[in-house]
């Protein structure tokens, strides 16, 4: 590939000029120009509306928006709007949607909703004197940051607690006002990076008015402020459970079921290798629901990660097992999400996946992620101990192998029929190709 000339100014080019310099840097095919306007949209202003979600937009990257039936959760059934490139997580939710809505399921419990940020500084003077004067301090953060607060705070939310930590053990003379907020039905993001960075402005003037800087000019640094997307508090616990017997028509199958879910869990629990995979099966099904919501999936999966490893050890973030004869899957992991403003309110489709889910309230679509999340989760987990991970995403993928073989309609449709009750591969997909080639 030709390297690129630095630009400056690439951003303030438009579309088509942006598209050119690509062209003509990178040596592409002058087909590119065309390829990249058969995904922009023909309606207008929807399409400058998703332009402007972004920067330096060259054209729309496609991905199916499907929908998985037959949720039942705390005894209301809904359906699952979701956005992913992966058939075989469609459709291993609907099957354990439909599963365990036989089974009276699933639980939710919201345990907090309290976020979480940061002013990172250093305090250069006396150690004492911070602390001895810090609810004077925290009497001005609290009238500064007031007029930013006070529509969250019609709504029932605001800033509930502000709390003065010193972390020498990071760097000497290193200290943190943690704050604590809530933010209702917003995710919150910059209500909460507002906040903080006047809580800054005010701690250095608090500094310049309060200290003695004769003997130094910097006696408060400001290093940075910013939201944290650890939420252990802002945490969501959901599950699932029936007698042994109902998981399987033949009790001895049943038994053998549980017995083996609950050793493959117990496995992620304690094996790091294995606690990944796992992990990444749970939001298989959390992210397509975010995405598709218009909800941050990265921070969704920053937080959940880090509280994984809280314990110190990476562990998987389900649990299961059988008590009294009853078999229990569970998970239980922070989960900051928002159902007003940002994409949710912008996308079109955000919207439409609003509408299908029921609109939620925020507390409600936690549930409905980490919902998604359990429900990847047992279909992944229950292949593994019975057939096989391959067998059912081998099926779901057949459809892909063969668009990229470039096949007929006609010779898609036969080698969906012959593959209905074989095992699929690639190799193999190509072999009764050649073998049935006219």
């Amino acid at each position: 590939m030709t390297e690129p000339k630095i630009i400056s100014g690439f951003s303030k080019l438009d579309r088509l000029q942006k598209i050119e310099w690509l062209i003509e840097q990178l040596k592409l095919d002058k087909e590119t120009l065309e390829q990249l306007n058969r995904f922009q949209l023909s309606e207008q202003a929807i399409q400058q509306l998703i332009a402007d979600l972004s920067e330096n937009q060259l054209s729309n990257f496609h991905l199916p928006f499907s929908v998985a039936p037959n949720f039942r959760v705390d005894g209301k059934v809904l359906t699952f709007p979701l956005v992913t490139e992966e058939s075989s997580v469609v459709a291993a939710l609907a099957k354990a949607a439909g599963y365990w809505a036989k089974r009276d399921g699933f639980h939710t419990e919201i345990i907090g909703t309290e976020k979480k940020g940061q002013v990172h500084f250093s305090w250069n003077g006396k150690p004492e004197k911070l602390s001895e004067s810090f609810s004077e301090l925290k009497e001005e953060l609290e009238r500064d940051v007031a007029p930013l607060t006070q529509n969250m705070e019609k709504r029932g939310g605001g800033i509930t607690n502000i709390r003065l930590k010193h972390l020498p053990e990071v760097r000497p003379n290193y200290y943190q006002l943690d704050v604590a907020f809530e933010t209702c039905n917003a995710m919150g993001a910059n209500f909460i990076n507002s906040c903080l960075e006047q809580m800054g402005k005010t701690l250095k003037n608090w500094a310049k008015a309060n200290g003695d800087f004769r003997d130094d000019e910097k006696e408060v640094e400001v290093i940075m402020a910013i939201l944290s997307n650890y939420v252990p508090n802002n945490r969501v616990k959901v599950w699932v459970e029936c007698p042994v017997e109902d998981l399987d028509s033949d009790a001895d199958q049943a038994h053998a079921l549980a017995m083996k879910f609950v050793q493959a869990v117990h496995i992620s629990r304690h094996d790091v290798s294995r606690a990944v995979t796992h992990n990444k099966g749970i939001f298989n099904g959390i992210d397509a629901l975010a995405i598709a919501t218009g909800n941050d999936f990265r921070a969704i999966e920053a937080g959940g990660h880090a509280f994984a490893a809280s314990s110190g050890q990476y562990r998987g973030l389900s649990n299961a097992g059988i008590t009294n004869g009853n078999f229990w899957f569970s998970l239980e992991m922070p989960l900051a999400v928002g159902v007003v403003g940002g994409v949710t309110s912008l996308h079109p489709l955000a919207k439409l996946a609003m509408q299908i889910i029921g609109q939620p309230s925020a507390r409600q679509l936690m549930g409905y992620l980490a919902v998604a999340g359990l429900a990847s989760n047992w279909s992944a987990v229950r292949a593994l101990v019975t057939t096989g991970i391959q067998k059912g995403h081998m099926k779901m993928h057949l459809s892909n192998i063969l668009n990229s073989l470039q096949v007929s309609d006609e010779q898609k449709q036969a080698a969906m029929l012959y593959f209905q009750h074989r095992e699929v591969s690639f190799s193999e997909v190509q072999n009764y190709l050649k073998e049935h080639a006219k």
